[in-house]
């Protein structure tokens, strides 16, 4: 069995879905389960129905219809005239998602993100599944939820592996070809759930892992995995190898392209990864297995941006210890905000953070209480893996302001205030 992850990009379209099924012909479709994204910026546009019904419930439902549209919009460019059976499998699932707001008192922001934004992907699957039987590609539609178990942190769940593990082999045994969703799974009460945004190239991984998969292949826009975001530097190269290990860092700090769950599943069973090009899949792309750590061996760059730099330093200018440093985590914890990079001197705390659940305000009310603190939103991380001394002075000359800045072997960091 094969894994093969197509991303939102892939299926932005009507001209996406078919380039699909002509990468399929093209490579083989036999023994390969397909894990699909939500079309384009489906989920981008969920987000914005979760939100309006919490900021404004008469918008909602105007947002959700328009999400709608888009979707019957290719069903018909796929379909012509023979739309009755998908249109009212497309409709249920929205409809579904209308109930459930139009009747819900929940009040909780991550557990109402997950069951509305999931269904981007049902619905894109729903579509390539029934699409490609028109075509004569046989298949087989499996609902992730069923083989994905999981805790109920929403928006960011834990696996259950080995229920995980015994449903996907009990769902999938005995068939050819099959497509499902990333992203998705379900708690034991029934409630959807969700592994974290871009958390399809996981699930991939996930499935891989359970059927003890021959290779599991992510196709992207790009030729591969790239030293550098295309849409941010100029002149990348392309890595045709990556180690486990190095692919793990990678993603870690950021590197877009993996998503940072993905290569452990894949390791503990040396299955490997590669990245490859849907508009061109007869190229090689990138290989993530045993063996060189980088080749080429060129720095690699990695940018975050909208984070928020804390600098906390003791109201009486005693040190900052153990004691102090674990009362923070614990408090970074409980308001759930990701740890980019931190560095402490006798007196001091700095912490870049992702504030992703929006916690940030009631996290420095209760800091204030216990620590002088300066806040920097809206600053950049810049990563270099792999640096050398020119590595270091382009991004010196590329960025902003430069506010905080740390270096180990392999790594150097720089928080950063970028140019207006």
């Amino acid at each position: 069995m094969k894994v093969f992850k197509f991303g939102g990009a892939s299926v932005k379209d009507a001209a996406g879905v078919k380039n699909i099924l002509r990468v399929l012909r093209h490579i083989g479709f036999k023994d390969t389960l397909i894990v699909v994204s939500a079309m384009g910026k489906t989920t981008n546009a969920l987000e914005r129905v979760v939100h309006s019904f919490f900021e404004n419930k008469e918008q909602f439902p105007q947002d959700m219809e328009k999400v709608r549209k888009d979707h019957h919009r290719i069903i018909e460019e796929l379909f012509e005239s023979e739309t009755a059976a998908i249109n009212q499998k497309v409709n249920a699932l929205f409809d579904g998602v209308l109930t459930f707001l139009n009747t819900t008192d929940i009040k909780d922001y991550s557990l109402v993100y997950d069951q509305v934004v999931s269904v981007g992907e049902l619905v894109s699957t729903n579509i390539i599944s029934h699409y490609m039987n028109k075509e004569g590609m046989e298949n087989h539609w499996l609902d992730a939820r069923e083989c994905i178990k999981t805790d109920t942190y929403f928006r960011d769940a834990n696996l259950y592996w080995t229920d995980t593990e015994a449903a996907i082999q009990l769902a999938v045994n005995g068939k050819s070809t099959l497509i499902s969703q990333g992203f998705i799974g379900s708690a034991s009460n029934g409630l959807t759930t969700t592994l974290g945004r871009e958390g399809s190239d996981y699930s991939a991984a996930i499935f891989a892992y359970a059927l003890g998969a021959h290779s599991v292949t992510i196709w992207k826009d790009v030729p591969g995995v790239l030293n550098g975001d295309p849409w941010k530097f100029s002149d990348t190269v392309l890595l045709h190898q990556i180690s486990y290990r190095e692919a793990i860092e990678l993603a870690f700090y950021g590197a877009s392209v993996i998503h940072p769950k993905t290569i452990q599943p894949l390791q503990r069973k040396e299955i490997p990864l590669y990245v490859k090009s849907f508009e061109n899949p007869e190229n090689k792309g990138t290989a993530v297995s045993k063996g060189k750590t980088l080749h080429p061996e060129v720095p690699c760059y990695i940018v975050k941006n909208d984070q928020t730099l804390l600098k906390l330093s003791s109201k009486d200018f005693s040190f900052i210890v153990e004691e102090n440093i674990s009362e923070i985590f614990a408090l970074l914890h409980q308001y759930q905000m990701r740890v980019e990079m931190i560095q402490n001197s006798a007196i001091s705390f700095s912490i870049c953070i992702y504030n992703k659940y929006g916690k940030l305000q009631p996290l420095l009310e209760v800091l204030k209480t216990k620590f002088k603190v300066k806040v920097t939103d809206g600053v950049s991380l810049y990563t270099i893996r792999h640096f050398d001394k020119p590595a270091i002075n382009f991004i010196k000359n590329k960025v902003g302001e430069i506010l905080l800045e740390q270096r180990t072997l392999n790594t150097a960091q720089f928080v950063v205030r970028e140019k207006p």
